[in-house]
């Protein structure tokens, strides 16, 4: 057994101790550097906001497919077919993947939005494998290669969600999810190694989490069971929205499978008795006519049952769960980039004069609202009088009187006690 065997590269990467690996030391101080630029210079700093070197309303030329396709090209970009630079959703060049040896069906990294440091979640289409090495010191072990199906979150991979969701917070970044998960792994294998525990703790660093996260379902993209349960943005209403691709589909079970609870094969002979004409005629006399009746049953159940999937795919899409407030807003793929940009910007500006209220006692919505005036419900109008001189001045003249009443408010409360010569007495003294 060597050292490397005990705790190189080859083990520590894999397991997810390491978040890189790299091939010697220039290398490793790059990295360094290149992370740090990610991180505010001191703790409940603003991320470093850099000048955005790609245009923020370029549209996003790479399209996720239906067929499994790898997620880093979604982030960063990829040649297209004839060999033109399709740009993905992050700036071009500045995604960073983290971790990428450990929970191989999520992919975790850094990158920027327009210039803002964020950090991003997306998910494998394609099916991956984990690997578990021999023990050397055990001549009866041998190498474990198992499969991993891709939209799927096993064990590894829903620990590696919670780690990074964990690990963005805590460098004050934005997160942005890229949810395409149909569920989680319920095998007994899976179930052994813990899968339940990994994904209530995604629950655990979404409440915990305290930077703006939008989870967003990409084109073809679909959010199924309990993977929906641990990133629905009731969660911390106070930090999440959610997003759907107006061709993202989402809902607890897939159209086949709400279709078997709720339009079972009682439920669709009963339909077609009552819509087919050709079947009230034989129920006229259904003793005589019940072969014909079987055999028409039998000749309408597939096209009954299409239409059936067809329905339940429809209470699936976008626009649905739009109209049912479990979204916040329907995006086109090639526009999305912007949108959030815009939707990051404000949030963060929107929380940073949140704190300064909260710190002094105030109701930030409501004082915030009131400072800002009509432009507090338009994005683009909100950031440009938080970036302006006048909300200086009118947040500094709304914290000033915020102040006031909340020491008149605690002096109140520390003399509610006393007798009225005492009271009177403290009260002049005060002043005086």
């Amino acid at each position: 057994t060597s050292q490397d065997q005990l705790g190189g590269p080859q083990v520590m990467h894999p397991n997810g101790v390491s978040h890189l690996t790299v091939e010697d030391d220039v290398s490793g101080v790059a990295e360094i550097l290149r992370w740090l630029s990610f991180v505010p210079r001191v703790k409940d700093a603003p991320p470093p906001c850099l000048a955005a070197t790609d245009p923020v309303d370029r549209p996003v030329e790479f399209v996720p497919s239906k067929a499994p396709y790898d997620p880093r090209h979604m982030l960063a970009g990829a040649p297209g077919a004839d060999g033109r630079f399709l740009p993905g959703f992050l700036d071009a060049g500045s995604f960073a993947e983290y971790l990428a040896g450990w929970g191989k069906s999520v992919v975790t990294g850094r990158g920027r939005l327009g210039g803002i440091p964020v950090g991003v979640i997306a998910v494998e289409t394609r099916l991956s494998e984990q690997r578990v090495p021999a023990d050397p010191a055990n001549p009866d072990s041998h190498e474990a290669i198992m499969p991993q199906a891709g939209q799927v979150w096993f064990p590894d991979s829903a620990y590696k969600t919670a780690t990074a969701i964990k690990d963005f917070s805590g460098e004050n970044l934005p997160t942005i999810i890229f949810a395409n998960w149909r569920g989680f792994s319920g095998g007994t294998r899976d179930m052994y190694g813990e899968v339940l525990k990994f994904g209530a703790m995604i629950v655990d660093a979404l409440v915990a989490a305290t930077q703006p996260v939008f989870v967003y379902i990409p084109p073809h993209g679909e959010l199924r069971g309990g993977a929906w349960v641990v990133i629905d943005p009731t969660i911390n209403e106070a930090v999440m929205e959610m997003y759907a691709d107006e061709a993202a589909r989402g809902g607890i079970l897939e159209p086949p499978g709400i279709c078997e609870i709720k339009f079972r094969a009682a439920d669709q002979k009963k339909a077609m008795h009552r819509l087919d004409a050709k079947l009230r005629m034989l129920d006229v006399d259904p003793a005589i006519n019940a072969e014909a009746i079987k055999a028409r049953e039998d000749a309408l159940q597939p096209s009954y049952l299409q239409v059936a999937h067809e329905f339940a795919d429809l209470h699936d899409r976008a626009g649905r769960m739009k109209a049912k407030g479990t979204i916040r807003e329907v995006l086109k793929w090639k526009t999305s980039r912007a949108f959030l940009y815009r939707r990051c910007k404000r949030r963060l500006a929107e929380d940073a004069l949140k704190a300064k209220f909260a710190a002094v006692g105030a109701d930030a919505v409501a004082e915030l609202k009131a400072a800002a005036g009509p432009a507090y419900d338009d994005d683009a109008k909100f950031v440009a009088w938080a970036e302006g001189t006048s909300a200086k001045i009118v947040v500094e003249a709304a914290l000033k009187a915020a102040r006031t009443k909340d020491v008149a408010a605690k002096i109140k409360d520390l003399v509610a006690g006393l007798p009225a010569d005492a009271r009177a007495a403290a009260l002049k003294a005060a002043t005086a």
